[in-house]
């Protein structure tokens, strides 16, 4: 074993949510079978991150976060041998690997074809530090990727800061314009441009999106957009709901947006995104992740104007390699390396929460 007389790691552990990390030492061991363990190169900061640690959300401590990560194979165990393509593994390759892990087949996976909502389905980043093996998310020297799931094997020609949102942000992003059913010729509306709606632009274009326009209050994220397929920036904080449900369908003549994507995490700007889509549109949920997020909606409007109403919650193993192929195929596109735009050390991860709660970066990094 590569590495073997290190007995322990190093995780920034935080002990309840919104107290300051810890960076402690926890015993590894040799993999089990069907396990990798995975030397930690980068791991991003999700907005679910910030939820949890902030306590929005449900996650037990002392917990380990970090989900949106890529490592360094040190060991596979008995029985990992290729990776979800059928590429042969080994010890020195970079991967990525899917964000949740699932305990084996079900009603869920074999009938339904959700394997992220099978019951038992487990995330990294989102377990207490103290259950075996302890090291089980991102802001860690090292991570066990654990049975049940996906991984890729990453190519030499995508930087660390490309590769790392794939698990994630990226694959998401897929299955949620995948959901949306985004054709040659539409618009599109995306409500929130930090890293997912950044991407989910990018994806639009891809899939033959005319027009995109995005929704933000951060203006550099407006400025930002450009550069990833925006055609036109709005500022919700600089007008009414009327005065941007107005401008948006001005600018999606005759009726308004073929489909509107919802990943700025407030319940509060839905019924807007709702009023800016024609008649047989298609509106997804995908920032709305923390319980009680509440608003309210005639729902006369969604049956009178036929429209389509999705929400998504992890993804599909598909959409892991399909992100990874588009970030391959569209980074000379778009500037896809410029969305991690901070880079911490594992004893500056609070501070890396605080940068990226304020918004001060688009997308942190920890580089233990």
């Amino acid at each position: 074993m590569r590495g073997a007389m290190i007995r322990t790691g190093r995780v920034a552990v935080y002990d309840a949510p919104n107290q300051p990390f810890a960076v402690r030492d926890y015993p590894l061991r040799p993999p089990l079978p069907g396990e990798v363990l995975v030397r930690v190169r980068m791991s991003t900061i999700c907005r679910s991150d910030i939820h949890s640690y902030q306590g929005h959300r449900p996650n037990p401590c002392p917990g380990v976060l970090g989900h949106e990560i890529i490592g360094t194979i040190e060991t596979l165990g008995e029985g990992v041998r290729r990776d979800l393509r059928g590429d042969a593994l080994a010890v020195g390759d970079r991967i990525t690997w899917s964000e949740y892990f699932i305990p084996g087949p079900s009603y869920f996976t074999e009938v339904l074809d959700l394997p992220q909502k099978s019951p038992g389905v487990e995330k990294y980043g989102h377990m207490a530090v103290a259950v075996d093996p302890h090291h089980h998310g991102g802001f860690a020297e090292y991570c066990y990727v654990l049975p049940g799931s996906w991984i890729l094997r990453l190519p030499d020609c995508l930087s660390d800061e490309e590769a790392t949102p794939i698990n994630c942000g990226v694959a998401t992003m897929v299955c949620i314009t995948e959901r949306a059913q985004i054709g040659l010729g539409e618009t599109v509306v995306i409500q929130g441009l930090g890293l997912l709606g950044l991407y989910g632009a990018a994806i639009a274009r891809a899939r033959g999106a005319k027009l995109v326009i995005g929704v933000d209050t951060v203006a550099a994220r407006r400025d930002l957009a450009a550069r990833f397929g925006v055609d036109h920036t709005v500022d919700p904080a600089a007008m009414t709901e009327t005065e941007l449900v107005a401008v948006v369908r001005s600018l999606c003549r005759p009726d308004g947006a073929d489909v509107a994507i919802e990943v700025c995490g407030s319940a509060g700007a839905i019924p807007a995104g709702l009023a800016c889509l024609r008649t047989g549109g298609r509106y997804v949920l995908g920032g709305v992740v923390n319980p009680g997020a509440l608003f309210e909606l005639d729902a006369n409007l969604l049956l009178r104007r036929m429209i389509t109403l999705s929400g998504v919650h992890n993804y599909h193993p598909r959409n892991l390699m399909q992100a990874l192929d588009f970030v391959v195929a569209n980074r000379v596109r778009f500037p896809f390396h410029a969305l991690v735009d901070g880079k911490y050390g594992l004893h500056e991860v609070g501070q890396a929460m605080a940068d990226a709660a304020g918004r001060r970066v688009l997308r942190a990094a920890i580089v233990p």
